[in-house]
């Protein structure tokens, strides 16, 4: 397709995109728009982003580790216990910043709307023109891209035009006009062997809008192969870790996890894992049993496993082995 911007007077445009474009609402995954229903919480909620943080936990070994880089001599500082404290609530705050989850959107709906049927022009031009608002002030979800067909048809620009015709516009650092042949499903698995998932990851963030195709289709590749190889300690620590917990819990696929959870001696995580199960799920069996017995701890766990877990026997080994070490442990 032959891309062409032409400027057009920002007045009478922004006119027109604002009676044919409107803004489209944009709402996290697992949010029920239905009427007489109780939505179910939503990724930004504030109740699932504590619970996503605190399973996330700050490594601040692997927050800050080091990257690729020019090598230069090491700094060394003498600090007083005080300074090192300072430096230290420094580091975590930073390390939150850092941690701070991507958002979880539903895809977007295609543009497929017609804005006029211009026979007269049909034939005229042998290659398609793009007309891209270029105002500054004007948000890129808000600006007005049409495109003339050489048929004559003049419709609005789909989302893989808008993005292209945005970046060339105004570019976005991180970001190309074409998005790299990694992101291909064939390519994902050749990184994947290599452990790269958060580096995917970061890409894409890059790269994609986050209620893009493409981008929900790169994260859910890249959950799916943390779950199907067991990896989850690979984006533990990252600002990835929640929406694969996210992606999980509503798919009910968190047997993997709440045994990694508990081979690594993180019941608090465990524990917090099932109450966003009961938030997500408040049907099943175990929220019910959960909220009449007031149940916490391990006890939530077992009654969890018990009716939930399509991997029971392996989730109760784990468990077992947790308490005869705990027992050990206890009895040494």
């Amino acid at each position: 397709m032959a891309a062409l911007g032409a400027r057009v007077p920002p007045g009478r445009l922004s006119r027109v995109a604002a009676a044919l474009w409107g803004c489209r609402a944009r709402r996290g995954l697992g949010q029920d728009a239905g009427g007489g229903k109780t939505a179910k919480p939503a990724f930004g909620d504030e109740a699932v982003q504590n619970l996503l943080s605190k399973m996330t936990g700050i490594d601040l070994q692997k927050v800050f580790r080091p990257v690729k880089q020019e090598l230069k001599p090491p700094r060394y500082k003498l600090m007083t216990e005080a300074q090192l404290e300072e430096a230290t609530r420094k580091a975590i705050e930073e390390a939150k910043e850092r941690l701070i989850m991507p958002p979880v959107l539903n895809e977007r709906e295609p543009i497929n709307d017609v804005l006029a049927e211009d026979k007269f022009l049909e034939g005229t031009e042998t290659t398609k023109y793009v007309f891209t608002d270029l105002s500054y002030s004007v948000p890129h979800r808000e600006r007005f891209i049409v495109v003339r067909e050489p048929n004559g048809v003049l419709r609005k620009a789909t989302w893989e035009e808008r993005d292209r015709m945005i970046q060339i516009f105004f570019p976005k650092e991180g970001r190309r006009v074409i998005p790299p042949v990694l992101f291909k499903d064939e390519n994902l698995k050749t990184v994947f062997q290599q452990d790269r998932h958060e580096d995917v990851l970061n890409l894409c963030i890059a790269q994609f809008e986050p209620d893009s195709s493409d981008y929900i289709r790169v994260h859910h590749r890249t959950y799916d192969d943390i779950e199907k190889q067991a990896k989850y300690d690979l984006l533990r620590s990252t600002r990835h870790f929640g929406g694969l917990v996210w992606y999980l819990v509503n798919r009910k696929q968190t047997d993997g996890l709440l045994i990694d959870m508990i081979n690594r001696d993180l019941l608090d995580d465990a524990a917090s894992l099932i109450t966003l199960y009961h938030m997500l799920h408040p049907e099943c069996q175990s929220a019910v049993a959960a909220k009449e017995g007031n149940l916490q701890g391990i006890d939530l766990i077992k009654v969890f496993v018990r009716t939930e877990s399509q991997k029971e026997g392996y989730v109760q080994l784990a468990l077992q082995a947790y308490e005869e070490a705990m027992a050990t442990s206890t009895a040494s």
